[in-house]
């Protein structure tokens, strides 16, 4: 019904989508994968409604809790100004038509709407079943669809959903171990590792760059589990009970992933709102900010919500409500703009050695997991074997900086100095090997020596390095106005995720899940 994450000006084929990559790529998670739950558990909470936190002495129930364990909200007087129309609206009612979303087929929309693919084929003057794109509005038989305009009530500025500059100073583990609930004593296995819940919860934000206040509230929002020692179930959920998101890093991990899918999307995707059960779409107010499509987003994926609880939701008694609780006004720690008017890419090499020669597996994806900007590309390095092999070739730093962190795979360089990577730029170098790894802390210069790439880290079908660019903890995306430049290699996209070339003068070189000639990229 409503357009998803589409990058401006172009359009993607779902069969595409499908394809799966074969050598040195970033995969995305199937069911099962994710962390393992170690306790025993209750059913899980249901429902859509949001979490009342149980205040329980010595806090004031009429005091943000960060206030009470030392930590004042900055002061923030009055309300947000609604912005300046993103684009216009028509919320007249629809019948009969369906606007095609990532992953669906004909098939599947056949039986969505009691029909057949012979009878959707007629109705859409469709030659081919299995081509269809997003975005492509389709004819339906004896439906009839509800449209809605979202509330343009403000959840939170932009810089309270991305990991920046407001989050410096925040402790998330201070924080939890503060108010005594039961995340502190949860605990599970992550890619091996046996983590507790504040870990956890720390390695989603850092991964996504999705700001642990947010993170917090949302799981508090959902479980009450960061205020309660006794909550309603220990079982973790944050709204999605399907298979592919088991335990706490899944369930934080899915919800992050949506919370960026609304703001990457709607703020430089084309994503002007989404489906809402079967038979309602939405579109965002067009006077409402990006962090805030982000939130309703995530809202609006909870199982069970509908139309009228969503709108509740996401007003100032849902989420923003357990949000005030817990740290005050969203509003008090605003950093405007995120982005400057005159940003510019800073200098970058090629993050291997002088001289040796490695590929372009994959152009412009995911900055990490589905729903953020297209900020990532990976390299593979020279080998004969596929898939994921202990290599020896070294991934070398592409700008001077400090490690600020080091681990899960991935080594996080910040640009400027203050050892904090959620102000100015940083680059995130993932799938780096444990062995050799360079430790958090370490002031390196262009050349450096950062670790060995590797399948470690996230989901990974082959040994390669998957690098990508953040501004005040915003992704970059490698296919916008502000495109990689390395070693005079500059990166541009095909509206295809992880289609993609890097240019330099004539010499093109284009993505490919393979070793070839065509790929072949030598600093």
């Amino acid at each position: 019904m409503m357009t998803v994450y589409l990058k401006s000006g172009c359009r993607r084929l779902l069969p595409l989508l499908a394809a799966a990559l074969t050598l040195s790529a970033c995969v995305r998670p199937g069911p099962g994968q994710r962390g393992q739950v170690i306790q025993a558990v209750t059913a899980a909470q249901a429902g859509g409604e949001g979490v009342v936190i149980a205040g329980t002495a010595p806090f004031d129930e009429g005091t943000p809790l960060s206030a009470q364990l030392g930590t004042p909200p900055p002061q923030y007087a009055g309300s947000p100004t609604a912005d300046s129309a993103h684009y216009a609206v028509d919320a007249s009612n629809t019948a009969g038509s369906h606007t095609v979303a990532a992953g669906e087929t004909l098939g599947s929309l056949a039986q969505r709407y009691d029909t057949t693919v012979e009878e959707l084929m007629k109705l859409n003057d469709l030659a081919n079943p299995d081509i269809i794109h997003v975005g492509q509005s389709l004819l339906v038989p004896g439906v009839e669809i509800q449209v809605a305009v979202g509330p343009d009530f403000k959840i939170i500025p932009d810089s309270e959903l991305v990991y920046g500059p407001a989050a410096r100073d925040f402790d998330a583990q201070a924080f939890v171990a503060g108010l005594g609930g039961y995340l502190l004593k949860h605990q599970e296995e992550v890619e091996g590792q046996m983590m507790a819940g504040p870990d956890i919860l720390q390695l989603v934000a850092d991964r996504h760059s999705v700001n642990p206040r947010l993170l917090l509230a949302a799981l508090e929002y959902r479980t009450g589990w960061v205020t309660r020692q006794k909550p309603d179930s220990i079982t973790p959920n944050m709204g999605y009970t399907g298979m592919g998101a088991q335990g706490l890093y899944g369930q934080l991990s899915w919800a992050a992933n949506l919370l960026n899918l609304g703001f990457y999307g709607r703020s430089e995707g084309g994503l002007r709102g989404f489906n809402l059960g079967t038979d309602t779409q939405v579109t965002f107010s067009p006077t409402i900010n990006d962090g805030t499509a982000g939130v309703q987003r995530y809202l609006a994926a909870i199982d069970g919500m509908t139309l009228e609880s969503w709108q509740r939701e996401s007003g100032a008694g849902g989420l923003y409500a357990v949000y005030h609780k817990l740290f005050g006004n969203p509003f008090a720690y605003s950093v405007e703009p995120l982005l400057p008017d005159d940003l510019e890419s800073p200098a970058l090499e090629l993050p291997w050695a002088v001289g040796e020669t490695w590929y372009l597996t994959s152009g412009p994806h995911g900055a990490w997991n589905t729903g953020s900007a297209w900020g990532a590309l990976d390299f593979a390095p020279p080998s004969e074997l596929l898939g994921c092999i202990q290599s020896d070739a070294w991934v070398t730093a592409m700008a001077p900086g400090t490690v600020s962190r080091s681990g899960h795979g991935a080594v996080v360089v910040d640009l400027d100095g203050d050892g904090y990577a959620g102000t100015g730029w940083a680059i995130t170098y993932m799938h780096l090997e444990s062995r050799d790894r360079v430790a958090a802390g370490t002031e390196v210069k262009t050349g450096d020596k950062l670790g060995h790439p590797s399948c470690e880290g996230g989901f990974s079908n082959g040994t390669h390095t998957h690098i990508v660019r953040s501004y005040n903890g915003r992704w970059i995306s490698a296919d916008g106005d502000l495109p990689f430049v390395m070693s005079g290699w500059v990166s541009s996209g095909t509206g295809t995720e992880y289609d993609g070339y890097l240019t330099r003068g004539e010499m093109v070189r284009e993505a490919c899940a393979c070793r070839e000639e065509g790929n072949t990229i030598t600093r």
